[in-house]
């Protein structure tokens, strides 16, 4: 039987689901120091990107071990399962699937030996758009990928084809190859390797240790495990640590997009992107809010948590009053205790209360992120006006959402997308607001202060920098038999497993 996790998840409604996060990606090398303590910890601090799996791959220079399963960070690992894992570099890995089930064999990091005995142990945060073309490659090759289904699996077998080749020879010769987004880091025994899309959708961040080096998706992870901030992984770039020192390449040359949703929904508030605090950022977006959308209000509310900041924004530049509005419940999770029709009602408030006190008989202004389907505002709107707010008035810290995301974020599919069948006015009716402000994307872009020409806005205007293939040859379940269905794959508890390689693959169940 499946089990609740007792931790607060970022979905309101799971019935109702939001964007759903890309992956964090941890890299170690720093001999004399507890790597796989220090990858959990910065897997720990990119918990909020991935929630479906965490794994860490760690070598002593003549072994290398995977520990994953399914489940949160601190529910796959604990001192038994971290003791084993002895080394002087590490990999790690919390996700979200964006290509391939959210099974135990897609769950990362990813290990495949060559015929040589190379171990390469792999993590990706992304998704590629040409994973039918490189899935013919590794046909043609005569790779066997087992039960895997995941586009990562794809990227480390490639890396093995050939073992003729030195790691980083193969890591040039394959990621030209990849299109779409990609933050790797990967392994071989003794080195440690980090790679970003020419594009740079998503973020990856180099830092030093006291020993030596680390890698991570957020600037967050590194404040965490002790590392000083050095400089961003440029798009394009390949680098590499080992005893010798660090080392960069180009593979491709740079075309910078980066998200522009890490900036919104994404990414940590105490994050930078691009030299640019993800708080100080959203503060903007809500003081531009406050000046795009002004409202007569008493009260300006966030919805926790990315609604916070801008919350405080709208509030700083329209004068009117900040005040928390929703008490979080913060241990209320992956429940799989499911409600009866009669308590079906409940919804939300399983996680969120309104403050009856502060919003009685209040004219209120409420920010969130985004509005995806427009159940969870909708909700909110009707809980607010039962605790006897007079009046509720949206604002979102993000234009409309109209297009899905192909460069790993999980969003509903167009037709299900609110603002892609609907005007404005039309979705305010929707959710029951008495207002509904959007807030422009040149205002979003501005706060990020980085130039529109820099950033994928894909999502919000169509417009997809990396080209995509036909319909048929991209989604989610592109390499699954068929898609997974509740009734074909009901729900089972996860069985903690570890993989072992020196000169091949071993798995195994750990106690």
């Amino acid at each position: 039987m499946a089990r609740g996790d007792g931790f607060l998840t970022t979905e309101l409604d799971p019935d109702n689901p939001g964007p759903r996060d890309a992956c964090g990606v941890v890299g170690i090398w720093a001999p004399g120091e507890e790597v796989s303590k220090l990858t959990y910890f910065g897997l720990y601090a990119l918990q909020h990107r991935g929630q479906e799996a965490a794994g860490i791959a760690v070598s002593d220079g003549a072994r290398t071990v995977v520990y994953k399963d399914l489940g949160l960070v601190a529910q796959v690992f604990d001192e038994s399962t971290l003791a084993p894992l002895q080394g002087h570099l590490a990999i790690g890995h919390a996700r979200y699937s964006t290509t391939g089930a959210p099974t135990w064999e897609n769950a990362q990091p990813t290990i495949r030996s060559t015929s040589t005995g190379t171990a390469i142990a792999l993590a990706h945060n992304g998704n590629l758009v040409n994973t039918a073309d490189l899935l013919k490659e590794v046909d043609h090759l005569g790779i066997d990928m087992g039960t895997t289904t995941s586009d990562t699996h794809l990227i480390t077998a490639l890396l093995a084809a050939r073992p003729d080749e030195s790691v980083a020879a193969a890591a040039e010769r394959v990621l030209p190859q990849l299109r779409g987004a990609f933050c790797l880091v990967f392994m071989d025994e003794n080195t440690l390797y980090a790679a970003r899309d020419p594009q740079g959708v998503h973020p990856l961040v180099l830092g030093r240790l006291a020993t030596g080096w680390a890698v991570a998706s957020e600037t967050a992870a590194l404040d965490t495990i002790g590392a000083h901030f050095v400089r961003e992984v440029e798009p394009g770039e390949l680098i590499t640590v080992d005893e010798h020192g660090l080392r960069s390449t180009r593979f491709a040359n740079p075309e910078p997009k980066g998200c522009l949703f890490e900036y919104v929904y994404l990414a940590r508030p105490d994050t930078k992107l691009a030299g640019r605090n993800v708080y100080a950022t959203r503060v903007e977006v809500g003081r531009t809010l406050a000046r795009e959308f002004p409202v007569d209000a008493d009260l300006v509310i966030g919805v926790p948590e990315s609604g916070i900041p801008a919350a405080i924004g709208y509030a700083e530049e329209s004068g009117i009053p900040y005040s928390q509005g929703f008490t979080k419940n913060q241990y209320v999770g992956r429940t799989f205790i499911q409600p009866s029709q009669s308590l079906r009602q409940l919804g939300i408030r399983l996680k969120l209360n309104p403050l009856i006190d502060q919003i009685k008989g209040k004219r209120l202004v409420v920010v969130d992120d985004t509005i995806v389907r427009g159940n969870t505002q909708r909700a909110l709107v009707r809980m607010l006006r039962e605790a006897g707010a007079v009046e509720v008035h949206i604002r979102i810290s993000a234009p409309p959402v109209k297009w899905p995301c192909f460069y790993g974020i999980d969003f509903a599919t167009r037709a299900e997308l609110i603002a892609g069948s609907l005007d404005v006015d039309g979705i305010r009716a929707q959710i029951g607001a008495d207002s509904l402000g959007y807030v422009s994307m040149d205002g979003l872009v501005r706060a990020t202060e980085q130039p529109a020409s820099r950033l994928c806005m894909a999502c919000f205007d169509g417009n997809y920098p990396i080209e995509l293939p036909a319909a048929d040859l991209i989604g989610k379940h592109l390499m699954e038999p068929q898609p997974p269905s509740s009734a074909s794959h009901p729900p089972q508890a996860p069985t903690p497993r570890s993989t072992e390689a020196s000169t091949q693959v071993r798995e195994g169940t750990t106690a």
